[in-house]
């Protein structure tokens, strides 16, 4: 599956490709050059708003994905017409550091999320490298319909 590396100008873009279950880096305080060698390195599809940063990542063979809207819904749909997700990848990653997730026995949250939370749910995921906890809110269904939306 491709790999991508978003510039410090798409940390939203960058959530939500996790939430489609993509591995993305995001390339936050790093300088361009740096940028540009962790992408031909670890061979990730560089993701940017920066036309100059654009135009030398193509000028070095690496793949390239320019998107000059701040417009979330746009931006997403033009990343998945070159790289479609794979729908049983949703929410496979952490949000917050990339890392995948796992499922977590529920007793094992006891104390860990709110209680209302813990009474009412039955599944739960864990992020083993920042120990986020996840579950299947009422925020779930608004990304899911979000993400019907964009494969549109």
């Amino acid at each position: 599956m491709v790999k991508f590396l978003a510039d410090e100008m798409l940390g939203t873009v960058a959530k939500w490709l996790r939430i489609l279950g993509f591995d993305t880096e995001y390339a936050r305080d790093m300088e361009d050059y740096e940028i540009l060698l962790k992408a031909g390195k670890e061979g990730r599809v560089l993701i940017t708003r920066d036309a100059e940063l654009f135009d030398r990542a193509k000028r070095r063979g690496l793949k390239a994905i320019y998107l000059p809207h701040a417009e979330l819904d746009r931006d997403m749909k033009e990343i998945i017409s070159v790289y479609p997700p794979e729908k049983e990848r949703f929410m496979c990653r952490c949000t917050v550091c990339n890392s995948e997730i796992v499922e977590i026995p529920k007793k094992d949250v006891r104390g860990r999320v709110p209680e209302g939370v813990y009474e009412r749910q039955e599944r739960f995921w864990y992020c083993e490298k920042c120990g986020r906890i996840y579950w299947e809110g009422s925020h779930w269904e608004k990304m899911r319909s979000f993400v019907e939306e964009i494969l549109k």
